[in-house]
């Protein structure tokens, strides 16, 4: 089904795919799609509009990408006397690449928001920079930007153990900026609201490595023992998703002032269906990562790694579609 080094074009195309179309069509059934400016009123336009969740999906694919790219070589492969070997420069390699698509999507993104919350068109966008520069939006986009550059430039030349963990402290610095700008800082500096924004950082932090940490070893290190250490990092990442994710949508959907609050908003609002439909999907990686245990790790060790192969790029596909909802989730009122 895919190459020894990598999967096939398609494998990677189909994952795409899956996080577009989910994005598309969970922000049309929620309520959080963009609207067309009324007649006579100045906007962005509609497709300005529909750029700022497509470019932040592009930025988490590529932030992904990055962050488990590092992690394989931070982690998950050998190194000799702290000097990276090849498999593992070449993650570096591709990391850089990756956090250069981040910083270019995330500069998309930081314009299109921009002119969206100001309401004017792109190309009259520079009229209005002072007022740009003082959205919560823009600037922590303008800080993910700076780091991802710096991530970029500095991936590229790692050869050592030590700079792919440093570069892997970046990833987390970079992916912090856009999360504080989200619903829970939304609400202000509350109890609730830190308590929700701090288990969004951590929900992110954990995805990412998950995520991102199986696209590393399907890319680079399909060994045993690198898969080993992988699926207990993805254990304790699917324990943190799972409590995390529960946690903020007991403060978004009210549960913490009525007990039947957040049951009642998960079937009567958008969000809370698409909150629902993302614990659908949490529930079925879960059961994935347990047949990985139970079936395909056993017949990976005795040498046969065609079931956890294919297995791991469903799983993939699953985990593309569900980002492509987590961004839905966070453009839904």
């Amino acid at each position: 089904m895919s190459s020894p080094a990598t999967p096939r074009f398609a494998v990677w195309s189909a994952a795409t795919a899956a996080g577009v179309v989910v994005l598309i069509v969970a922000l049309l059934a929620a309520g959080g799609a963009p609207q067309s400016t009324p007649h006579g009123l100045h906007g962005a336009g509609l497709p300005v509009s529909w750029a700022v969740p497509v470019l932040r999906l592009l930025a988490d694919g590529a932030a992904v990408l990055a962050g488990g790219a590092v992690l394989t070589a931070a982690w998950l492969l050998p190194a000799t006397d702290g000097v990276l070997g090849e498999r593992a420069l070449k993650a570096c390699q591709d990391a850089a690449l990756a956090a250069g698509v981040w910083a270019l999507a995330s500069i998309g993104g930081l314009v299109a928001t921009a002119a969206v919350i100001l309401g004017v068109p792109v190309a009259q966008l520079g009229e209005y920079a002072g007022q740009a520069g003082q959205l919560s939006q823009v600037r922590a986009l303008a800080v993910a930007i700076v780091l991802t550059a710096v991530l970029a430039v500095l991936v590229s030349g790692v050869k050592s153990l030590r700079g792919a963990r440093v570069a892997l402290v970046l990833v987390g610095a970079a992916l912090v900026g856009p999360l504080l700008t989200g619903h829970g800082a939304s609400e202000g500096t509350s109890f609730w609201s830190v308590t929700a924004t701090t288990s969004l950082v951590v929900h992110v932090f954990a995805a990412t490595l998950w995520v991102g940490g199986l696209y590393g070893v399907l890319r680079y290190a399909r060994e045993t023992a690198a898969v080993q250490r992988f699926s207990a990092l993805a254990l304790g990442c699917a324990v943190a998703i799972g409590v995390t994710g529960l946690l903020t949508a007991e403060i978004h959907l009210g549960g913490r002032e009525d007990g039947w609050g957040l049951i009642t908003q998960w079937v009567t609002t958008g969000y809370g269906a698409l909150v629902f439909a993302k614990a659908i999907a949490y529930a079925g990686l879960v059961a994935i990562g347990r047949q990985h245990r139970r079936a395909t790790l056993p017949a990976l060790a005795a040498g046969q790694p065609g079931a956890f192969r294919r297995l791991a790029i469903g799983e993939l596909i699953v985990m593309a579609a569900t980002v492509g909802l987590a961004v839905a989730l966070s453009r839904t009122p």
